[in-house]
């Protein structure tokens, strides 16, 4: 019963996977014009049906039926190419998760979880006899009089989390729901 589940769950995670490749691609916030309507909406009156991140060019992007509305400078964890493989590599996931809850960090100001692992990253640490891994999450950065926010904006220094700004997080909280899809891709 349960490997059907699992090819059950694969099933949808490529289907919403394929869904979304073409339209996220062809219009980057960057190239969007300015609305000239006082009619277009907001990004605060959009639904945010899925956070984009974008490995490579340090991006996260906020999407809404397919387009990016809002995109945001973030850092990884401290071995930032390839998908995390087990609990310590430094690396952050790629694939489809859930930002399934929050909670304000006494160490990181605001933070989401991402729900790191999926089942085949699960099955995968399972074969290699290791731990995948837990608590992935989107969050801000420290307030440390040592070190200030700019520090940590241009350096990839988490434990595999992905970190932004702390406004830049502050924003992303008030627009994602819980139960958001997230994809991570290279």
């Amino acid at each position: 019963m349960r490997w059907l589940l699992a090819l059950f769950c694969l099933g949808i995670a490529s289907l919403s996977q394929a869904a979304y490749t073409e339209t996220i691609i062809r219009k980057p916030l960057s190239a969007a014009p300015a609305p000239t309507t006082p009619a277009a909406p907001a990004v605060q009156e959009r639904l945010i049906d899925k956070v984009l991140v974008l490995k490579s060019e340090r991006r996260l992007q906020l999407i809404s039926r397919g387009e990016p509305l809002k995109t945001y400078r973030i850092s990884l964890g401290k071995q930032p190419k390839g998908a995390k493989e087990r609990e310590g590599d430094k690396r952050t996931p790629e694939g489809l998760y859930w930002l399934d809850w929050r909670k304000v960090s006494d160490r990181y100001n605001l933070a989401m979880h991402i729900s790191y692992p999926n089942i085949t990253d699960a099955a995968k640490a399972r074969r290699e006899g290791v731990s995948a891994g837990s608590m992935i999450m989107i969050h801000g950065t420290p307030i440390n009089e040592e070190y200030p926010e700019w520090y940590f904006h241009t350096l990839d220094w988490t434990e595999g989390c992905i970190a932004m700004r702390n406004d830049d997080m502050r924003e992303v909280w008030s627009l994602v729901k819980d139960g958001t899809l997230i994809e991570i891709r290279p």
